[in-house]
């Protein structure tokens, strides 16, 4: 017996969708060879559809490399439409609480014509502290400044925890010219950060705009990243660069992200549907 999937993507950032409470199988196995793009259904995650006690809904997200992500915001967004579209989950009044593994997360969403096409997403009070990011420095308060040699060059972090860790490099090198794909990794798995981290490299071209790249842990290259938006206005707003409220150029297209520097971020963007299918024992049906 096959198991069903749907495939959908938030921004570019797309993803394997299984409900976990309609078959058991070993999710975590199995995400490796669902969201690999040759033989594969292809994704940049595996979200599973669980039963909560403390929430209308759960939900987990596993890497391609099959390790398992704390949250994932533009994986939330998805997760939510079909929650309330196709998977039997009642909203109260427009807006739904899933538990992740960073905790219990309220979403809201808008329809148009009767389909919801955006969710916005309380993503929790940012961690900023190192040993809850974690990485491993010394003090109590914000890294701002934590300086790594990688590649050659030396870069400056400001380091944050939005339920997964991320390292944020702000600079006015376009983002066109570092090559992300050679130091997201070394980054990634930097010394400093034990259980390894997300990397952004962000342009500030005005105070309501941002430009983001991401390198994500376990994932490699995406067009988008929820919490990476998320972490990289915590960042700008740190340092003095950017107002409350922005826009966050990526790859895949913009997110709106808020932050008023001391509450919950707020995330919205697109979700949407992109195909259905059947994964069998060899593979997508």
């Amino acid at each position: 017996m096959g198991i069903p999937f749907i495939k959908v993507q938030g921004t570019g950032n797309d993803f394997v969708l299984v409900d976990g409470r309609r078959q058991e199988a070993d999710w975590q196995a199995l995400a490796a060879p669902l969201c690999d793009r040759h033989f594969g259904v292809g994704a940049d995650g595996l979200l599973v559809v669980e039963e909560s006690a403390r929430a209308a809904v759960g939900m987990r997200m596993y890497n391609p490399d099959g390790s398992e992500a704390e949250m994932c915001g533009n994986g939330l967004r998805c997760f939510v439409k079909y929650a309330v579209e196709r998977g039997g989950v009642a909203a109260r009044d427009g807006a739904l609480e899933v538990e992740t593994v960073a905790g219990i997360l309220a979403a809201s969403f808008s329809r148009r014509d009767g389909v919801i096409d955006r969710v916005r997403v309380a993503m929790g009070v940012p961690a900023l502290a190192p040993s809850e990011i974690p990485v491993l420095v010394e003090g109590d308060g914000p890294v701002l400044d934590l300086r790594i040699d990688v590649e050659e060059r030396e870069w400056s972090l400001t380091c944050v925890s939005m339920g997964n860790p991320h390292a944020v490099h702000l600079t006015e090198t376009p983002l066109e010219e570092i090559a992300l794909e050679r130091v997201g990794p070394l980054v990634e798995r930097h010394e400093r950060f034990p259980e390894r981290t997300n990397f952004e490299i962000v342009n500030v071209p005005a105070a309501d705009r941002l430009r983001v790249r991401v390198w994500e842990r376990g994932a490699g290259l995406t067009l988008a990243c929820g919490t990476g938006a998320c972490a990289s206005l915590v960042a700008a707003r740190l340092h003095g660069l950017a107002s409350e409220r922005v826009t966050v150029s990526l790859p895949g297209g913009d997110l709106d992200v808020e932050w008023d520097g001391a509450g919950p971020v707020y995330l919205e963007g697109p979700a949407a549907y992109v195909f259905e299918g059947e994964w069998g024992a060899d593979g997508p049906a």
